[in-house]
């Protein structure tokens, strides 16, 4: 199975109050999983690797196998394709976390899109952040 992961994460201060989103979407744009999680006090890079991580063991979980992940983020995809280097411990660890999950499926890329088109990932960040 081939699908889309939105994922996106941000925090209220940097760091301050922060959450994660992901939304894992069937080739036909079925919405097969999506999660919002509240994730305590954190940067908004840290918010937006557990989003990566979540949604990657997400996707594993339901075996499928090739994963296009989009994310607003430029820093994260960039990291991930080896475009820059993690230079953040925490950041190096969760995006090794993050290769270590992909590898297990058979196909993941990263490809970066504006905010406007990762809306519903984002949308549960907020939800999570103010509480419901």
């Amino acid at each position: 199975m081939r699908a889309r992961l939105y994922t996106d994460g941000g925090s209220r201060g940097n760091p301050g109050p922060a959450a994660y989103g992901f939304v894992l979407e069937a080739a036909d744009g079925t919405v097969i999983a999506s999660e919002g999680v509240a994730i305590g006090v954190a940067t908004n890079n840290v918010a937006e690797y557990r989003g990566l991580v979540a949604g990657l063991e997400r996707a594993r979980e339901l075996a499928v196998a090739e994963v296009e992940v989009r994310s607003d983020s430029e820093l994260l995809v960039k990291q991930m394709r080896g475009e820059y280097r993690v230079k953040n411990e925490t950041l190096r660890l969760l995006s090794l976390e993050a290769a270590r999950i992909g590898r297990q499926l058979e196909r993941v890329d990263y490809v970066h899109v504006p905010r406007e088109r990762n809306e519903l990932a984002d949308r549960l960040v907020n939800e999570a952040l103010d509480g419901g």
